[in-house]
């Protein structure tokens, strides 16, 4: 291992290089004040810019280091994307990619291992998640339907179009303000409780706690395969040091052997 190697490895350039994160971050949400801007402004995009440089360097050091291993990780490829999109000339038609400069602070995810065993869990739930968007999408769409033919005359504002209809539902799923619509709408149709209910006991109560289930479910997974790792990797370890020191428990009899045969 050469001493770059060692140097970018060391658990404090990783500590030094989750700070300067850390500082990155606050600085790009004082830019957001106009006021603090008009003070500090200068002293702002100096930072901004040192934190930057250093981003580089950093990923410049494990190309220097890793060379086109680097890529292999995905992790690696996420930081090189995001340093690479900050370095984008922020002007003309790309003047959005100043507002992308914060997602430098996704970075803590692929430096942090806790963040990572989380996203990598998340990610592994995406097959099973995917089943459940699609249910909930249907229970959805028939709802939609059913709403709009139901209580479009009643409350054309909610439920005129089929369009109205699945927001309405969507605000209504997430439980944000649906009982002043339901209200409203039971003035006119003093019934229309049973499908207001009907929706939120099968879309929120039931498909929306699929996603926490298939969710925990991939998490408690994750975290059972990283210890079956780490308990393999320790015996691993217990059983090559048994085998040394049998190797020199043999060597040391063979030595005993030896003088006694003198």
């Amino acid at each position: 291992m050469s001493a770059l190697q060692r140097f970018i490895e060391h658990p404090r350039f990783t500590q030094f290089i989750i700070a300067v994160i850390v500082l990155n971050a606050i600085t790009l949400g004082m830019e957001t004040s106009p006021d603090l801007m008009a003070r500090y402004g200068t002293v702002l995009h100096v930072l901004d810019r040192a934190a930057l440089a250093i981003f580089t360097t950093e990923i410049a050091l494990k190309l220097i280091v890793y060379r086109f291993r680097f890529f292999r990780d995905p992790w690696n490829v996420f930081d090189f994307v995001i340093v690479a999109i900050a370095l984008v000339p922020a002007s003309g038609a790309f003047s959005v990619l100043r507002a992308m400069r914060i997602l430098r602070v996704l970075r803590l995810v692929s430096i942090v291992p806790s963040m990572r065993r989380v996203v990598a869990a998340l990610l592994s739930a995406l097959p099973g998640l995917t089943s459940i968007m699609l249910l909930l999408a249907l229970v959805l769409y028939v709802a939609s339907v059913m709403g709009t033919k139901l209580f479009a005359a009643a409350s054309p504002e909610f439920f005129g179009t089929l369009g109205r209809t699945a927001f309405t539902l969507f605000q209504v799923m997430t439980m944000e303000g649906w009982a002043d619509i339901a209200r409203d709408l039971m003035k006119v149709q003093p019934w229309a409780w049973v499908f207001f209910l009907g929706f939120i006991l099968v879309s929120t109560f039931t498909v929306l706690n699929l996603f926490i289930a298939v969710v925990v479910n991939a998490m408690q997974e994750h975290v059972a395969g990283d210890l079956k790792a780490e308990a393999d990797k320790d015996e691993a370890v217990a059983h090559a040091e048994r085998v040394e020191m049998l190797n020199e428990i043999r060597a040391l009899r063979a030595a005993v052997d030896q003088l006694r045969t003198r």
